[in-house]
């Protein structure tokens, strides 16, 4: 009986450990398959923002590419528009006014409508404030 009862106490220990020895083991692999599918997911999460990220960067040069193609379209209007003005009064004209003296140059600025108007050169002002003739 003593030997029945070793052997059945040997046959519930070593069944006990094995058992565990097989729970212990699948819980090792729960384990490994839960950090791989972390890690998968975390790397999937990466190469989406990383995407993303390069996609607004795209998009951010664009609109710069966008805006600036814009400034230079719009300084070539007004270096345009400046030579037409130029062109359409002529270089003589101009330089005749800017050799004409105070009294001519305030009576081309009130020709074109500018009253309250303060020109200078830093040594001759043109005063156009509230100026009546008489």
């Amino acid at each position: 009986m003593i030997v029945e009862s070793t052997g059945q106490a040997t046959a519930e220990a070593s069944a006990r450990s094995a058992a565990q020895k097989i729970e212990g083991g699948a819980k090792v692999k729960q384990a490994t398959r839960n950090a791989e599918a972390s890690q998968i997911k975390a790397k999937g999460k990466l190469e989406t923002t990383k995407k993303t990220q390069e996609a607004e960067v795209q998009y951010q040069r664009g609109l710069n590419k966008l805006e600036i193609d814009k400034a230079l379209a719009l300084s070539d209007i007004e270096a345009s528009k400046f030579k037409s003005i130029v062109d359409a009064i002529g270089a003589k004209t101009l330089h005749n006014i800017s050799n004409s003296g105070p009294e001519l140059q305030k009576k081309l600025i009130q020709g074109l409508g500018l009253k309250s108007f303060v020109i200078t050169d830093g040594s001759t002002p043109l005063n156009l404030f509230e100026h009546r003739e008489k």
